[in-house]
């Protein structure tokens, strides 16, 4: 009988170690507090598409990414509420505009499932750079952009060096604060926006 006991006891010993080293660590394998699991990385997720965030390629329903993702490919430069034709102008060299509608995504800035209205003036991560002076695209026409008349008294961007086969016939060369101040080898007035809203173009 006293060996039975001991036997007893030793099995009991035993199986009690065996289910303590099974015992996973509190934050090593598992997750000690559920609210942890849904707390994003700084920088990440907190807001949507915030100023140094990434978007994924395309501008119809793009998605936060990390920038160093192999899917990121714009960084936003700046973010505004609002509509993008009331609020203010995107800088100088943004590449182009991605506008944000109210709607449910999974995360956004404070878990109500709801993002407000905005716009996000992008930078692309990697070149060309529409929005670089002479790049032929951008939200913004601003001093060393080309253009070619479209009809109606109406301009568009072309790049500088005519790619695209849309050979450019003026060039702006300085933003003033009146038709005025350009100067007298002026050929076309751009109207830029701004502090200086008068793009004196010269033709080509």
């Amino acid at each position: 009988m006293r060996v039975r006991g001991a036997a007893g006891v030793v099995h009991a010993l035993l199986c009690a170690v065996l289910l303590t080293g099974c015992q996973v660590p509190s934050g090593q394998g598992e997750v000690a507090d559920s609210s942890a699991a849904r707390v994003l990385p700084s920088g990440y997720g907190e807001v949507f598409l915030a100023v140094d965030e990434c978007s994924s390629f395309g501008t119809v329903a793009p998605t936060e990414v990390p920038c160093d993702s192999e899917r990121a490919a714009a960084r936003v430069v700046a973010r505004e509420d609002g509509r993008a034709r009331n609020g203010p102008p995107c800088p100088a060299t943004t590449d182009f505009v991605l506008h944000i509608s109210e709607r449910r995504p999974a995360a956004d800035e404070d878990g109500d499932g709801a993002v407000p209205r905005g716009y996000a003036c992008m930078r692309k991560l990697r070149p060309p750079h529409p929005g670089d002076p002479g790049g032929g695209g951008g939200p913004r026409t601003i001093v060393g952009d080309c253009v070619r008349e479209i009809g109606a008294g109406r301009v568009r961007e072309a790049v500088c060096d005519g790619g695209a086969g849309q050979a450019p016939r003026f060039k702006v060369v300085e933003a003033v604060a009146d038709r005025a101040d350009c100067p007298a080898s002026t050929g076309l007035y751009v109207r830029l926006g701004g502090e200086r809203p008068v793009g004196c173009a010269r033709p080509l």
